[in-house]
């Protein structure tokens, strides 16, 4: 999945039953990437979407084809990534930035993802190299948790 498919909303204006509506979609999905540095609980973005959080996790699966965890997950990925191409801050003051209690779960879940760790995808985007973006190699791995 790339980042333009994780952050464009559909186009049409009518939408599937059984899904949320655009605009508490747009809702959500705006308070996840505002709020990646936080605990984004269920119960939380279930009260952004108006919505009990069964619910919630239901509609907003089958609206975007992830469970809402896997999509913040990958949100905090991608988010990461981008800061990682530049030397400023640490790997640990990216993991915390995006919402990880520890580096080493957040290396955990870089790598899985994306297929390198986070040091790997710094030198590679400083170095210049010809490394594939996170999004590629997250389509490649799958939505492996």
């Amino acid at each position: 999945m790339t980042t333009e498919q994780l952050t464009e909303w559909p186009v049409t204006t009518q939408r599937e039953v059984g899904t949320l509506p655009l605009s508490r979609l747009r809702r959500v999905t705006d308070y996840i990437r505002e709020h990646l540095d936080q605990d984004l609980r269920l119960a939380r973005l279930g009260a952004v979407a108006y919505m009990s959080p069964f619910h919630f996790a239901r509609l907003f699966r089958r609206s975007t084809g992830l469970p809402p965890h896997r999509y913040v997950m990958r949100a905090r990925i991608e988010r990461a990534a981008e800061l990682l191409t530049s030397a400023g801050p640490s790997i640990a003051e990216i993991s915390r930035m995006v919402g990880f209690r520890t580096p080493s779960h957040f290396s955990t879940v870089f790598r899985r993802l994306t297929g390198v760790t986070p040091h790997e995808h710094r030198a590679r985007r400083l170095s210049g190299a010809g490394a594939r973006r996170p999004e590629e190699t997250m389509e490649a791995a799958g939505d492996a948790p």
